[in-house]
């Protein structure tokens, strides 16, 4: 159990560094970042081990990932410029 917690941790922080790499300028703070992500794969790690019940051995890590991924997608902000037609505002006669 305590492996599958390291690895957990491990794979949250691995996806962490790779969204603050990949976009860094959607992002809040790293320090928010770097928390949250392993947060989320302990938080998968869990649920998917108790939906699953022991003797899994991949399947938890594929939850970490999964939940890891998820938590972190939730903190990226819309990017800067706006895609799609603009409404012109009505003149007032």
């Amino acid at each position: 159990m305590i492996l599958e917690v390291l690895g957990s941790v491990l794979l949250g922080l691995g996806l962490s560094w790779a969204a603050v790499h990949r976009f860094s300028h959607r992002l809040p703070a790293q320090r928010t970042v770097y928390v949250a992500g392993p947060l989320g794969a302990l938080f998968g790690l869990y649920l998917t081990h108790t939906a699953l019940g022991p003797g899994h051995a991949y399947a938890p890590f594929a939850g970490a990932l999964l939940v890891g991924a998820v938590l972190l997608s939730l903190l990226i902000r819309p990017s800067g410029h706006r895609i799609g037609r603009t409404v012109p505002s009505r003149s007032v006669v």
